[in-house]
């Protein structure tokens, strides 16, 4: 499989501070990674030439990007109806709440459309994945 037939995309809506942003897209990462195929993932351990192991990486391009919170959304529900990609998302309700038993309770207790998404993160074909994401902007900082 070529590393470009596969496509990670982070993105952050464009209301959330830097700091934020990091967060959320560290426990998204976390999400693809832990439910994503096992075709994910490079070599598994790379050894320098020390001896020293080191984790490997996503062998597939991640980029990350921002879009206006509204239309996050929206491409969060275009995403999961297309059921050959992987869709993490990031609730506001996750920096509200201390513990899982309290983010589960939070979103139960909300419909889909009272929820405020900070980011996502889509994994798929790279096909799929830029009918979706190929005209958004790269996020940066400043």
């Amino acid at each position: 499989m070529n590393y470009e037939d596969k496509k990670i995309v982070g993105i952050i809506a464009t209301n959330v501070e830097p700091a934020v942003a990091l967060n959320v897209i560290g426990h998204l990462a976390i999400s693809i990674g832990k439910y994503s195929d096992n075709e994910i993932m490079g070599k598994s351990i790379l050894t320098d030439k020390s001896g020293t192991q080191h984790l490997g990486i996503s062998k597939f391009p991640f980029i990350i990007t921002k879009v206006k919170p509204g239309k996050l959304k929206t491409t969060i529900e275009i995403a999961k109806s297309n059921p050959k990609l992987l869709v993490a998302d990031y609730p506001s309700d996750m920096l509200d709440t201390r513990t899982d038993d309290e983010l589960v309770k939070s979103i139960s207790e909300k419909s889909n459309d009272r929820l405020e998404y900070l980011g996502a993160i889509i994994y798929g074909d790279s096909k799929d994945v830029n009918e979706i994401t190929g005209k958004f902007q790269l996020w940066k900082i400043g």
